[in-house]
């Protein structure tokens, strides 16, 4: 399946540092990359806090972590310089054939600048015009125009399919699902079915109302499924806690690293979410999902399981426009069958 005339590449680095649904709509990159090229070496660049995804692909070699974030609130901080020098040798440890950076941000392509090349290797990413941040493209040996009105999934798949010249037509594979550690069976886990309700994310305005998680509860419970939310931050817990005292079958998830989010969404019967990226790790995970959108618009980045409909999915809602309690519990029962 190597494209005609071209040297199967050895060694590829992706650089995609964040944000978690960013990240995991990079996912398929790596699998069309592996099918492209089976014996390439896959490493990926991504914010510490997320190393967790990109580990879950089996076809990942090594995740190299950075802490951009961490770093710009102590860049006078001695220990943040020895970490900055650190993070550059693992960097440059391995010569790549290509860098790819599908992120398009000044950030992404100052990392993609800072790596070493193999003989003949390339740093790669859109075009100014194509990328989040037109600077960005300053950092590349070679840009790739790619539309801007592709969902953000594709986006990915068409810039790497230029970048290595070969076409986008293998199904859509976020290459994560079936994995058998993705499902452990803590104490603490219903031994009943249940659904998964992520309730939080990174903005107010993408919040659903409190009233109507609780309506949702209460129609998956006459359905005989527990309700299982998740929480980070103590704000977070906090408002699972009073969402939980007012569902007659549900619990508050204990603390979890991403790869224990993960495993609890891949056994669930259902999940459904706001604009969160936890949302869209579930579609990749192949689990029944319905997103609910009220500050952002779905139609470029809601979730997506591709023409095939690698799972079911339900996009709700618009930018100012939250999806009302009915419309959201008539498409869970869809989707429940």
């Amino acid at each position: 399946m190597v494209p005609a005339k071209s040297v199967a590449p050895r060694a590829i680095l992706l650089v995609k540092t964040s944000s978690l649904g960013d990240v995991v709509h990079n996912l398929p990159v790596v699998s069309d990359l592996r099918a492209v090229f089976p014996g390439v070496a896959i490493d990926w660049v991504v914010e510490e806090a997320l190393v967790g995804i990109p580990r879950l692909h089996p076809a990942v070699r090594t995740v190299i972590p950075v802490g951009l974030r961490r770093w710009r609130k102590s860049l006078l901080s001695a220990q943040s310089w020895r970490e900055m020098a650190a993070f550059r040798r693992e960097l440059q440890a391995e010569a790549y054939d290509v860098v790819l950076d599908t992120q398009g941000l000044i950030k992404s392509g100052l990392i993609a600048h800072q790596t070493r090349l193999a003989a003949h290797g390339r740093r790669c990413g859109y075009v100014a015009d194509a990328a989040r941040e037109a600077l960005a493209a300053r950092f590349y040996d070679a840009g790739f125009a790619i539309p801007k009105n592709l969902h953000a999934v594709e986006r990915n798949r068409w810039l790497a399919a230029a970048v290595f010249g070969y076409a986008v037509d293998m199904p859509l594979d976020y290459g994560i699902a079936g994995q058998t550690d993705l499902r452990p069976a803590p104490a603490w886990l219903p031994e009943a079915a249940y659904a998964v309700l992520l309730t939080a994310t990174s903005r107010d305005d993408k919040l659903w109302p409190e009233c109507d998680w609780l309506k949702l509860a209460a129609s998956l419970a006459e359905r005989g499924l527990t309700c299982i939310l998740p929480a980070g931050t103590d704000a977070e817990r906090q408002r699972a806690t009073r969402l939980v005292q007012g569902m007659s079958q549900a619990m508050v998830a204990p603390s979890l690293e991403i790869a224990g989010i993960a495993g609890l969404c891949a056994g669930a019967r259902l999940v459904v979410g706001v604009d969160t990226g936890l949302t869209h790790l579930a579609v990749a995970l192949e689990r029944p999902t319905v997103a609910l959108f009220s500050g952002s618009d779905p139609r470029l980045t809601g979730v997506y399981a591709g023409e095939a409909g690698l799972a079911r999915v339900s996009n709700l809602g618009a930018p100012g426009i939250p999806p009302a309690a009915q419309e959201a519990i008539a498409a869970a029962l869809e989707l429940l069958g």
